[in-house]
């Protein structure tokens, strides 16, 4: 019988529910000679617990990446307090990145060298045995839909294996927690689709899974939990549902008018909806009843070139609390 990949075999069964990362008013700023000091997480609490994927979202800037290197213990935090497994990840930073696996969000790969090479090489690094790591190499490549490539180089795989191989490669330790720096940026449609259900694959297991990530889709699809940050502070968490239910309306009206036509139209649907965010290419109404607040436009004299009548996403969760789009 195959190992699993998550837990190890001889690992205690944990009690359900253990915190694994816990937070409370963690602050990592950066002072530069001659230069303001900068704050880039200034107080934040959370918490982690064992199995659940945990999501930190937000634009370029938020201090979601800042935050996961000092949960990697890679980047000491300078205020509040941070446990990771109950530890200390100054004093016992060793300790615990041996139980962490690590996505960061550049592929790190070394692309002169055959794709099973990358994992033998990082398992020698955790001090496996050879023997070990050719099984859980096996095991791996098989995993991220890679096998027929263990005999390749690095170099000419696309972009979405080269993820699957660095998620892969993080695993090669049977980590505890798998921590992921935006998996999926700058992959095509499809590809995000295969690194997700792989992602889905390791939740069913009982991996523990921490992602940045600025795709709120992505959030949607795999986050049981999750932070929303802006400017280095928590603005809202909660589960993805919940947050939807409590700072959006049940239904988002998309309206398209012609550009020189569009501010004048926004202004005219005042109060038809419990809010209106005028964007660069269309008005969004947010109404519990779209297609109510859209027999009201109409009624208005308004003909948009376009409706849509959809569900509130966590994207409008961003609009409503920060007022502008996720991506910086």
């Amino acid at each position: 019988m195959s190992e699993t990949i998550h837990p190890p075999p001889t690992a205690v069964p944990p009690l359900a529910g253990e915190v694994l990362i816990e937070a409370r008013g963690l602050t990592k700023a950066f002072t530069k000679k001659g230069s303001e000091p900068f704050t880039a997480v200034a107080g934040i609490d959370f918490e982690v617990r064992r199995g659940e994927v945990f999501g930190f979202l937000g634009p370029n800037g938020a201090g979601k990446s800042t935050t996961m290197r000092m949960i990697g213990c890679v980047s000491p935090s300078t205020g509040g307090s941070l446990r990771v497994f109950g530890m200390d990840p100054v004093a016992d930073g060793p300790a615990i990145r041996a139980r962490l696996g690590v996505v960061p969000q550049e592929d790190t790969l070394d692309t002169e060298m055959q794709v099973r090479d990358n994992l033998h090489v990082y398992g020698r690094y955790f001090g496996l045995p050879r023997a070990v790591i050719r099984e859980r190499t096996d095991r791996l490549l098989e995993f991220v839909q890679l096998s027929d490539r263990a005999g390749d180089k690095v170099e000419p795989l696309s972009g979405g294996m080269r993820r699957r191989l660095t998620i892969a490669r993080s695993l090669i330790n049977n980590p505890e927690i798998l921590i992921l720096d935006e998996p999926t940026t700058g992959l095509d449609p499809q590809a995000r689709h295969v690194v997700w259900d792989r992602l889905y694959r390791l939740k069913q297991q009982g991996t523990t899974l921490i992602l940045t990530t600025h795709y709120m889709d992505e959030a949607e699809q795999l986050c049981d939990r999750l932070v929303v940050m802006d400017k280095g502070r928590i603005a809202a968490s909660g589960t993805p549902r919940d947050l939807i239910e409590t700072y959006c309306t049940r239904e988002v009206l998309e309206l398209r008018f012609p550009l020189d036509e569009q501010d004048q139209a926004a202004e005219k649907t005042s109060g038809i909806a419990d809010r209106i965010e005028v964007l660069p290419d269309r008005v969004l109404l947010y109404a519990d009843d779209g297609e109510a607040a859209l027999r009201s436009v109409h009624a208005r004299g308004l003909e948009p070139i376009t409706a849509l009548v959809r569900r509130s996403t966590l994207e409008d969760v961003f609009l409503t609390l920060t007022g502008r789009t996720l991506v910086d």
